[in-house]
């Protein structure tokens, strides 16, 4: 093969670059050296790589999420992802699954074995798998398979329009090595676009929903994560004000109303009174939330009014309660509720109601000994500079944030779409690629060790993220959950490295931190570009819950 001589992977990097990528996230294996030397050869995509594929599928999932974050009303910013067969792609599932939970675009791009192995006739190729297609089908969006490298260009496109498409999601796409291989005398892939079709409401619908919130005496917002998503800030803004209507968001959409505005009641909806506080409504507007296990207070949420809910994942609809259901991407529904409601002049009563809840939540929180908690908090948000993108794992900081998280200027960033452990590095690795950094991570020490290698990507990328480790010798919310069941714990104690010393070896500053110092330390190291690692020893609790006993 000579420099000049095109391959499918050429047909394949052209049309991603034509499609809007200028980054994809890599991983080679065998079957997809063909793709390798396509990147190797182009000037018009930047490769960033990883160690382990699935922490590849969460950087690519944490760049999505940043540009989202950074431009919710531009384009919708898929981000590639390329990995080898069979184990690499399977590494991937976990990722996936937690982009699918969380409706973040990611395009997924497997090498295959040879076409002539493919329909599971089991040939013994190195990774074959009798139906490597089937392990994807129901977690991402959708399926394409090529099997000629004039199906590249229209399979591209087709995937990343189902990305793209409300809801968002990720989507998997297969090559044969011997496509990625095959020279081709098609021409320079330059002018494949997509056109992701918007999810618009039905009229009748809308109308009726304009109706109920316009007769509602005590109208209430749940903006969740698809409410951010569809970059609706403006107008969820402009009609909680037109309606004199209280928001509160899930942990999803934290972000998308302001933290700070009169009519805000933030995000504690593990507070039996934010729980109540949505029953109350008499009409009750639930904005791209499928209404499951934590944004119902695990199940004890029980409206009392009437219910419209907007949703752009059919599935979703109605799934949990009944509703007045909107099959419809939310901005489009705000911005033809906004034609339709009337506005009201304010009363001074949502935003009383609205203080008096926010009273209670914290009433609630005095009465418990976690100062400590609060504090940390509140120390970790005073650090992060203006525009810092945050990326937590599940571990017990991520869950106060959760709740307690001030997103202005700090958006965050967390894996409780589908809960897996290992976010926090790989996601903000993926957030500073996106952005130019500085990216802030944080994780326990148990989900630190699932993306520790990854400092090695940090350093070789020069990518601009600190890393929060807090270390209680565990799993520490899973220390808490099986004492408070059986009064003790098994496996979720553990043996941990010196995270400190670890991460010096890699080359990154580090530094040990405590709780009266962890501000300033995290300040020290967002302020200073290139990696660093701030280690926290420390033992935090959990609030107590109010869904077992209600308050």
């Amino acid at each position: 093969m000579t420099s000049t001589e095109r391959i499918g992977g050429d047909v394949v990097v052209e049309t991603l670059h034509a499609l809007g990528a200028d980054t994809v996230f890599g991983l080679p294996g065998q079957h997809a050296l063909g793709l390798f030397e396509a990147l190797r050869r182009t000037d018009d995509l930047r490769v960033i790589s990883s160690r382990v594929e699935n922490n590849l599928a969460f950087a690519a999932d944490g760049h999505a999420r940043a540009r989202l974050a950074a431009d919710p009303e531009g384009p919708v910013p898929v981000t590639p992802m390329i990995v080898s067969t069979g184990p690499g792609a399977l590494l991937t599932l976990a990722s996936l699954q937690e982009s699918r939970a969380a409706s973040v675009p990611v395009l997924g791009i497997s090498s295959q074995i040879p076409v002539a192995g493919l329909g599971g006739g089991r040939h013994g190729y190195l990774h074959e798998l009798p139906d490597q297609q089937a392990s994807f089908r129901d977690v991402v969006k959708s399926v394409h398979v090529v099997r000629t490298v004039s199906q590249i260009p229209t399979a591209l496109r087709e995937a990343w329009e189902s990305a793209a498409t409300a809801p968002y999601g990720p989507v998997w796409v297969e090559i044969p090595q011997d496509i990625l291989l095959a020279r081709t005398d098609l021409p320079r892939i330059t002018s494949v676009t997509a056109l992701p079709a918007p999810l618009a409401p039905l009229p009748e619908l809308v109308t009726e929903a304009a109706n109920l919130l316009g007769a509602a005496k005590n109208p209430v917002i749940l903006a969740g994560g698809g409410t951010l998503r569809s970059g609706a800030r403006a107008e969820l803004k402009a009609l909680a004000e037109a309606l004199r209507a209280p928001v509160l968001s899930t942990f999803g959409g934290k972000g998308v109303f302001g933290w700070d505005h009169e009519l805000s009641g933030q995000s504690w909806l593990e507070d039996w009174h934010s729980t109540e506080f949505l029953s109350d409504a008499d009409v009750l507007l639930v904005l791209g939330s499928g209404l499951g296990e934590l944004s119902s207070n695990y199940r004890e949420f029980a409206p009392r009014g009437r219910m419209i809910q907007v949703e752009a994942d059919l599935g979703k609809l109605e799934s949990n309660y009944p509703a007045l259901g909107i099959h419809a991407d939310v901005r489009l529904v705000l911005q033809a509720l906004l034609e339709q409601v009337p506005f009201r002049q304010s009363d001074g009563e949502a935003e009383k109601a609205v203080a008096e809840l926010l009273a209670k939540v914290r009433e609630r929180l005095d009465a418990q000994d976690l100062a400590t908690e609060r504090k940390l908090i509140d120390d970790i948000r005073a650090a992060v500079p203006e525009g810092t993108q945050t990326f937590w794992d599940m571990t017990i900081a991520a869950y106060w944030a959760w709740s307690a998280w001030n997103p202005e200027g700090a958006p965050i960033h967390t894996a409780q779409g589908a809960g897996g452990l290992g976010y926090g590095l790989p996601g903000a690795l993926g957030g500073a690629a996106a952005t130019g950094g500085p990216a802030l991570a944080v994780s326990g020490d148990g989900g630190a060790m699932y993306g520790v290698a990854e400092l090695a990507t940090a350093v070789q990328h020069g990518l601009d993220v600190t890393w929060l480790v807090i270390d209680d010798g565990g799993y520490g919310i899973l220390r808490e959950y099986l004492t408070g069941a059986f009064g003790r714990s098994t496996a979720t104690e553990l043996a941990r490295p010196d995270f400190a010393a670890l991460a010096k070896s890699f080359g990154v500053s580090a530094t040990v931190s405590s709780l009266d110092t962890v501000g300033k330390d995290l300040a020290d190291a967002l302020g200073t570009p290139g990696p660093s690692v701030v280690v926290l020893p420390a033992l935090l609790k959990m609030f107590e819950p109010t869904h077992l006993e209600k308050k």
